[in-house]
């Protein structure tokens, strides 16, 4: 099982973003770092700057496979070969909806892939084909599909739910459908999160026997976006107790940089990366979380980088605060507290915020709370 990051590739497809060359070698360069197997990293038909940023990445030598994304046209694949990469990804559109938005049909599809994977095959050491709309296709055309690419060895099949429509009851009957149809090509598992399950299914599709999945930092990408590498990364080693080859402790420095380099800001509570995910408010959770974190964490700092830390609000609690403020070698009568407690508790309530260690620390010590409790 492999992970395939097409951040560079469907996340730039998110409207309004775009990397700069120097942001490109950075993610690149992090996600090789994490231990992604293959960087799926743009298209080159795009132009020739796209061709360029392409040979750049690949002429860094990272320990990612470089792969460029490409219709099914000999143009593309003419273009892909400018980038001196030695792999490549060749969409395929497999329903009717999907070929006859181009005025094509299922004779087309058929025909042209025999053409273009015997080009791609000529110029390039390893060809994945993709099944786009592989989720609403006919059984028996995405069965023929699949065939035919065994049929000419290609390495790799893309299976996409490219409008996000399968749950993992559907994902897990979509990989053994071509599974049993196929014996040497690895199957790959391309998930979008219409419905929000793109996780979900990229993780059902390991299990189902997919070799492969592609991800994207964040989760970003078209319309709801693709499965988050960092949420598949972190399942796969809590949830499913998976030894896995990556570095989960760059995550949240990676997805902090692509939050900032795509302008799609993160939500506090994102599952992995959020800042939020190891802040706590609460007095019986703080309470016990003192004592031992994996009380109400399931992430260490040695996961994700993050620590965990403490604010202050509503639902505080008095073991918090004296755990706060004897830390930094303040010593804490119960009084002083008590009040403390209430000024905060007031001002968290009627303001509707909530106070960190810092600003909690600096009241203690400022007297400020006595006059306003």
């Amino acid at each position: 099982m492999y992970i395939i990051d097409t951040t560079l590739r469907d996340g730039e497809q998110a409207p309004g973003v775009s990397f700069t060359t120097d942001e490109k070698v950075y993610i690149a360069c992090m996600l090789s770092q994490i231990g992604v197997e293959e960087i799926e990293a743009g298209i080159p038909a795009m132009g020739e700057q796209e061709i360029q940023d392409l040979r750049l990445l690949h002429g860094l030598g990272l320990k990612s496979r470089i792969t460029p994304w490409c219709r099914a046209l000999f143009a593309d694949i003419d273009a892909a070969k400018q980038t001196g990469v030695d792999s490549i990804h060749i969409s395929y559109p497999v329903t009717h909806m999907q070929l006859s938005a181009i005025g094509k049909d299922y004779n087309w599809l058929f025909a042209t892939m025999k053409q273009t994977i015997r080009y791609a095959k000529d110029n390039f050491s390893f060809v994945s084909v993709g099944a786009q709309d592989a989720s609403r296709a006919d059984e028996t055309i995405l069965k023929d599909f699949a065939s035919l690419a065994e049929f000419m060895h290609v390495q790799r099949i893309r299976l996409a739910d490219t409008v996000g429509i399968l749950n993992p009851q559907s994902t897990h009957k979509l990989i053994r459908t071509v599974a049993d149809e196929v014996e040497h090509a690895h199957i790959e598992f391309h998930a979008h999160n219409d419905l929000g399950m793109a996780t979900a299914n990229a993780l059902t599709a390991i299990s189902a026997g997919s070799h492969a999945v592609s991800v994207t930092v964040n989760g970003i990408g078209e319309r709801s976006g693709n499965a988050a590498l960092e949420e598949v990364v972190m399942a796969l080693i809590k949830s499913y107790n998976t030894v896995v080859p990556y570095n989960s402790l760059y995550l949240t420095e990676l997805s902090e940089y692509v939050s900032q380099a795509s302008g799609r800001r993160l939500h506090e509570s994102k599952p992995i990366t959020g800042s939020m995910v190891k802040t706590h408010e609460t007095g019986i959770h703080t309470r016990s979380i003192i004592e031992n974190n994996d009380s109400y964490e399931l992430l260490s700092k040695e996961d994700i980088g993050r620590p965990t830390k403490f604010v202050f609000g509503k639902h505080s609690g008095r073991a918090a605060l004296n755990f706060v403020l004897e830390k930094t070698g303040i010593t804490t009568c119960t009084q002083s507290v008590s009040q403390l407690l209430a000024y905060i508790k007031h001002e968290a309530h009627t303001r509707k915020l909530v106070f960190t260690e810092e600003e909690v620390i600096g009241l203690y010590l400022s007297k400020k709370y006595v006059m306003n409790v």
